[in-house]
């Protein structure tokens, strides 16, 4: 066993020493640390990172007894450290090795690149003598080159100065001899030599040519117009096969020359073919009319089938000289048309007016699907209005008048049919465009048209009256409604065609007129007037029995109930049909115009005709129930002395209901949404007023408040079931109306259940009264103390203590009101009143 010698055992002092490094190495010696025990983890203790040497020793020597080893574990301790100190000599000398090897390393890199920078400069001394030799090898080529190049260019333009001064010559010589024909062929080509001479004509002599060439020019367009005008103009004409094709000839001449030259002899040619149209149809000539129209397109149309067949294959195709004769032929006709109407507009009326637009837009749409337009420019091209491609129809429902074409539509166009004008094309309005100044008088006569029609509405209406709705599918528009649009439609398609500026503007502002009356003088005028009289009977039973008399309560008969629901299924109709019609006359007109179209005041003017048609529904209905409330105001409470069925005016208002109901739903079933509404006016109208009777009735019992609490929920059953009364089809209602139904009921049994409570405890009959009519005023607490039959120094003494609660109960809120209902929930009533309420809940429930 090896020995510990005490040179070998250091002290705490000189371990302390040993072991205490500067700061910067003793942070190296941390980060390496980290890393070695992130890249090489141990499970060696001393490799630890928090190695505590107490700790290991006490790990090593547990107890007294294991200290007989401390002399092995020294050694071991000795042995590592050895071991440690070898490994870390070795790569000290390593890396002293290391950084030597790096320095030799670098030296032979930096030898190496001086080399290659050597070789390097000297391939590129290499190559510029190699370009040095190459650009003295290669100079006399390209000397030759470009000598070989100008004498090419030279020998070039002598041979195109040679073609320039024969072909002058040559056209000289042709020209004088009208040979067009070689003429066309050989100027084109000189025309084309001379572009090759336009960077020489500084020289004299090449800029002689070239005035030549112009004069030649010159000379040549006006000797053909002087050809032209001999064969055709004055008496001696000599148009013919003599000279046919010397004519043909020229207009290939014509093609080459200045467009100025054809524009000339097309203008001249034109003006010679429509000569005789100015003369047979001149201002003061009486076929010149309107009404003779047709026979201007007539004559034009044999004009044309004559140039074809004599003068056709005189002119090239491309020159579209027929299409050019038509063009001014329609601008003639546009100018003299306009000129005549302005002097006698007087003679107009509206049926030569349409007669004239008919013939002539007929004539247009024939050219256009004859000719392409394709000789008018912006200049020439008469600003038209653009034809509409989409559907005549302006409306998509099946109801709507506009869906399919009238008859008298469909055979009206049945001339033109084949004729449709193709979607922008220049010759639609080219002359009908002279008329729209004048379709103030088409405007005119459509209003004396659409006044003649409300006129004769009315008529119907009171010769026919309204027809009672046999099944709920049927519709319950007034025919005249449907006519109305339908005339309005043909108008509208009738206007567009003539035009889609200015005048369907007032197109539109004559249908907003007519909408108006028909909405006021139609619709609103012919709706029954209400009476204010009313029945009066002396006694509240009797008043009861005249109820329950079929007849003698209703205020309008059901005749006037159709007709009511009938206007409103009509204003409906118009209301949503005159939205489809702005949207179609948008489309119509031109898109500039189109913000003045607004048909919103005149929908708004049906939906004020559907409000009154409602109003007076409302009003009847609930008139007719008047009397039933008066009776339930007028009875004796106090003697009733026990609870029966529900009373006598309960079924009166429930007959009545279940009597009208279903004539006006049957009358609405188009207009489900206004039935609706209708019954939800009916609704927040007719339980007020019942409340309001109500409090009218005086000295309730408690006997009596039972059976007005079982008549009301009686009456509540029934007006949750109002909008399906009397139908075989049960429809769920609307939740907006359940609301108000259940709301507005629910306050009077909660008003009943007060006048049913004992008031000898008054402070508890005010705090119940807040409980259940949180949100009601003091007039409306004296109304219930006087429904109970109280006596003045009662109802006085209940109010100061309703007065003095209230603003309380108001400022403490919510608090105070869970507080009261707890406190009443405990002290309501006696035993005696719980009892009775129990009693009369569960006989309305058999009742029910």
């Amino acid at each position: 066993m090896a020995t510990v010698d005490d040179d070998d055992v250091l002290d705490d002092e000189q371990l302390d020493v040993l072991l205490k490094f500067p700061p910067d190495i003793q942070e190296v010696i941390d980060q390496v640390t980290k890393y070695r025990i992130k890249v090489l983890p141990s499970d060696d203790p001393l490799d630890r990172a928090d190695f505590n040497p107490i700790d290991y020793i006490n790990t090593l020597f547990p107890t007294e007894q294991s200290l007989v080893n401390i002399d092995d574990v020294v050694g071991k301790m000795r042995m590592k450290i050895r071991k440690l100190d070898d490994e870390i000599r070795s790569v000290v000398r390593g890396q002293t090795n290391a950084g030597e090897d790096g320095r030799l390393a670098l030296e032979e890199a930096q030898k190496a690149i001086q080399e290659l920078f050597s070789k390097i400069k000297e391939i590129k001394d290499k190559a510029d003598k190699s370009e040095e030799m190459v650009k003295e090898i290669t100079r006399d080529i390209k000397q030759l080159d470009h000598a070989k190049k100008n004498l090419t260019s030279s020998i070039t333009t002598l041979n195109h100065l040679h073609m320039l001064v024969g072909g002058v010559d040559s056209l000289s010589t042709l020209s004088k001899r009208r040979q067009y024909g070689e003429v066309a062929n050989l100027l084109q080509g000189v025309q084309n030599v001379l572009e090759h001479f336009q960077k020489y004509m500084e020289i004299p002599q090449i800029k002689e040519l070239a005035d030549r060439v112009k004069s030649i020019q010159s000379d040549l367009g006006t000797q053909i117009l002087a050809d032209f005008e001999e064969a055709f103009q004055g008496a001696g004409a000599k148009y013919g096969p003599s000279n046919q094709r010397q004519l043909k000839e020229a207009c290939l001449v014509v093609d080459v020359l200045d467009s100025k030259v054809k524009k000339d002899l097309l203008a001249w040619f034109v003006k010679l073919q429509l000569a005789e149209y100015l003369v047979l149809f001149g201002e003061k000539e009486e076929v010149a009319w309107l009404d003779k129209i047709d026979r201007r397109y007539a004559w034009i149309k044999r004009t044309l089938v004559d140039f074809e067949e004599k003068f056709g294959p005189l002119f090239p195709e491309a020159w579209e000289v027929s299409e050019r004769i038509c063009i001014e032929f329609c601008n003639i006709t546009r100018s003299e048309l306009s000129r005549m109407m302005g002097r006698r507009t007087h003679e107009i009326d509206v049926k030569l007016l349409l007669f004239a637009i008919q013939r002539t837009t007929n004539f247009e749409a024939l050219i256009a699907k004859r000719f392409t337009g394709a000789t008018l420019n912006e200049k020439q091209t008469v600003k038209v209005s653009t034809p509409q491609t989409q559907s005549l129809n302006p409306f998509e429902e099946s109801t709507n008048p506009f869906e399919t074409e009238s008859e008298e539509e469909l055979s009206a166009s049945e001339e033109s049919k084949e004729n449709v004008k193709p979607a922008g094309s220049p010759f639609t309005g080219i002359i009908s465009k002279c008329f729209e100044q004048h379709l103030n008088i088409y405007i005119d006569s459509q209003d004396k048209n659409l006044s003649e029609l409300i006129n004769r509405f009315l008529e119907d209406i009171r010769e026919q009256g309204t027809p009672r709705m046999e099944t709920e599918e049927s519709s319950n528009v007034l025919p005249s409604c449907a006519d109305l649009f339908v005339f309005y439609k043909k108008c509208m398609v009738q206007c567009s065609q003539l035009s889609t500026g200015q005048p369907m503007i007032e197109l539109t502002r004559t249908f907003q007129k007519y909408l108006r009356e028909y909405a006021n003088r139609v619709l609103l005028n012919n709706l029954p007037k209400a009476s204010n009289q009313s029945g009066g009977i002396s006694s509240a039973s009797g008043l009861i029995q005249s109820i329950l008399k079929e007849g003698e309560v209703t205020k309008f008969t059901e005749e006037e109930q159709c007709r009511i629901c009938s206007m409103l299924c009509t204003a409906e109709y118009c209301m949503e049909t005159s939205q489809q019609l702005e949207e179609k006359l948008k489309e119509k007109v031109d898109p500039n115009l189109s913000g003045q179209i607004d048909l919103n005041s005149e929908q708004d003017t049906f939906h004020n005709v559907i409000s009154n048609c409602i109003q007076l529904l409302v009003q009847d209905l609930e008139t007719a129930c008047e009397p039933a409330l008066t009776a339930m105001s007028k009875m004796s409470w106090s003697s009733v002395e026990a609870v029966g069925d529900q009373s006598g005016y309960i079924s009166a208002i429930t007959n009545h209901l279940k009597q009208n109901l279903p004539v006006i739903r049957d009358n609405l079933a188009s207009s489900r949404k206004f039935f609706t509404q209708f019954c939800l006016k009916f609704a927040n109208s007719f339980i007020p007023k019942f409340i309001s009777h109500l409090f009218k009735c005086k000295n309730i019992s408690t006997v009596a408040a039972e059976q007005l609490l079982l008549d009301t929920h009686s009456l509540k059953t029934v007006l949750l079931d109002l909008p399906s009364l009397g139908s075989q089809v049960v429809r769920k209602a609307p939740t907006s109306f359940t609301k108000i139904v259940v709301k507005g009921m629910t306050r009077a049994e909660h008003i009943l259940k007060v006048v049913m409570s004992p008031h000898a405890d008054q402070h508890r009959f005010v705090e119940s009264y807040y409980r259940m009519l949180s949100d009601s005023d003091l007039n409306e607490f004296q109304k219930v103390l006087e429904m109970k039959g109280l006596r003045r120094s009662e109802q006085s003494n209940i109010l100061e203590i309703y007065r003095a609660k209230m603003p309380v109960s108001a400022a403490t809120g919510s608090t105070h009101s869970d507080l009261t209902h707890g406190s009443s929930l405990q002290t309501q009533t006696s035993e005696q009143e719980s009892s009775r309420i129990r009693k009369l809940e569960r006989l309305i429930k058999k009742r029910l």
